[in-house]
């Protein structure tokens, strides 16, 4: 399928992209902080928000480390377990946030990290699923969500082609054909020269979906780079501010950097047409002023035979053409023309004269 809907918006090939503001957990397990991620998100015109749904103790084991990213951001005294159970939401907190999106006017979506996770954010309704990375493998996990039927937005980091295409299979044996695969490298940050943005046309042409690319890099350029190759979807991680304590806040943009790349995406994507080279009607006066005609290089007297040298290329371009050139060498003048008169087939003997 060339496109899917995730509430009520087409989402695929011939579409705007589709931009997600990545909160996560920058929300540092305060509900408050979320709103205010969700505002955020408003203001910069991101068509979504999402969030994270999970229980730490159905995520990890009580022993689990962190990753490096994760120690370099938060420290390496907790573990991987004590962090996430501090940046935990509510089913509560959920229920609000889905108000206040609703509110707002923006698409409420989530991450979910275990069945019972799925199971809840489908009861509050949401429009489709995102599913991280790091469960591309986890096929009973895929299966249980895509029976659900609704949308899927699946990254990719960390994966090659053929783990991909397990997933999904597994997608499509439990009956959920609306799928959208994510490119995706997952280091935080990214480092832009390994980002690979051409994978994203190995998956379309792999798997015949919507494709998009979640950014982890440092900055906006490489998503705009991903619009311009054709992304459906572009996801990137906000925060309200990169000092902030928590593991992702690093690899985040705050609110005027994503209004930033979200005005570049539109007009890039504006920019990209549909392919067709053609002049536009807004070039006309160019072209009149810019390209060159045919004109008489000295006076050329009537029932001259016209000789290559007695004719010139000048501005303006209205009239003939300097690629019809040898349509009139070897022709006879029928009327007296100046010096830098523009030269017309009408000028001329229909017949060309033997030299």
């Amino acid at each position: 399928m060339k496109t899917i809907r995730i509430g009520g918006r087409t989402v695929g090939e011939g579409q705007p992209c589709f931009i997600i503001a990545e909160a996560g957990v920058n929300h540092n397990g305060q509900l408050e902080t979320a709103r205010a991620l969700v505002d955020a998100a408003v203001w910069a015109r991101a068509d979504a928000i999402k969030f994270q749904t999970f229980k730490a103790e159905r995520l990890v084991t009580a022993s689990a480390p962190k990753a490096a990213y994760q120690k370099a951001a938060t420290g390496a005294k907790e573990t991987q377990y004590e962090m996430l159970k501090r940046l935990e939401l509510s089913e509560k907190d959920h229920r609000l946030l889905l108000r206040h999106c609703r509110k707002q006017g923006i698409l409420f979506l989530s991450s979910p990290f275990d069945e019972e996770s799925a199971d809840f954010l489908e009861s509050l309704g949401v429009p489709a699923f995102k599913i991280g990375s790091g469960e591309l493998t986890n096929t009973p996990f895929l299966e249980h969500v895509a029976r659900k039927k609704l949308p899927i937005v699946l990254s990719t980091g960390m994966a090659n082609l053929a783990e991909v295409g397990q997933a999904v299979q597994a997608i499509r044996r439990a009956g959920n054909k609306e799928l959208a695969l994510l490119h995706c490298v997952s280091n935080y940050p990214a480092d832009p020269a390994r980002v690979n943005l051409r994978a994203m046309q190995t998956l379309a042409k792999s798997f015949k979906t919507p494709v998009g690319y979640s950014d982890h890099t440092q900055g906006i350029e490489v998503a705009i780079g991903a619009a311009a190759l054709g992304a459906c979807i572009v996801e990137k991680h906000l925060t309200l501010d990169r000092n902030l304590p928590g593991p992702d806040h690093r690899a985040s943009i705050e609110p005027k950097e994503l209004a930033a790349m979200i005005y570049a995406i539109r007009t890039v994507q504006s920019a990209l047409g549909d392919g067709r080279k053609r002049p536009l009607d807004s070039e006309k006066n160019v072209a009149d002023v810019a390209r060159k005609s045919l004109v008489a290089a000295r006076d050329i007297p009537c029932g001259r035979v016209v000789q290559e040298a007695d004719v010139a290329t000048r501005r303006p371009g209205t009239g003939l053409t300097p690629s019809a050139l040898n349509r009139l060498v070897g022709k006879k003048a029928t009327v007296n023309i100046p010096k830098g008169q523009l030269l017309g087939l009408a000028m001329f003997s229909r017949k060309t004269n033997p030299v």
